[in-house]
């Protein structure tokens, strides 16, 4: 590769080691994709990996944008806080 410039070399090179951060590969409405945690639950899109074709032209799932992917806590009955089951 040729790389012709006046920035030294190490101002160019600058990052090309490093891995980037650790992603998350989640299901979210019937989609798969990958996400770049930022706070517990929520987290950048970096890239959708499955998702219906109409989802890939969605401004809302477009890499950059924040998503919420927490999980919904399910209301737990007073006879299943007992360990009763009923």
């Amino acid at each position: 590769m040729m790389l012709y410039t006046t920035m030294p070399l190490e101002l160019v090179m600058d990052g090309f080691q490093t891995e980037p951060g650790p992603f998350l590969e989640i299901e979210h409405e019937g989609m798969t994709m990958q996400v770049l945690p930022t706070a517990p639950g929520v987290g950048t899109i970096v890239r959708l990996l499955s998702a219906p074709l109409d989802r890939y032209l969605s401004p809302e799932y477009s890499p950059g944008r924040t998503i919420y992917f927490a999980r919904q806590a399910k209301p737990v009955s007073d006879t299943e806080q007992a360990g009763l089951g009923m």
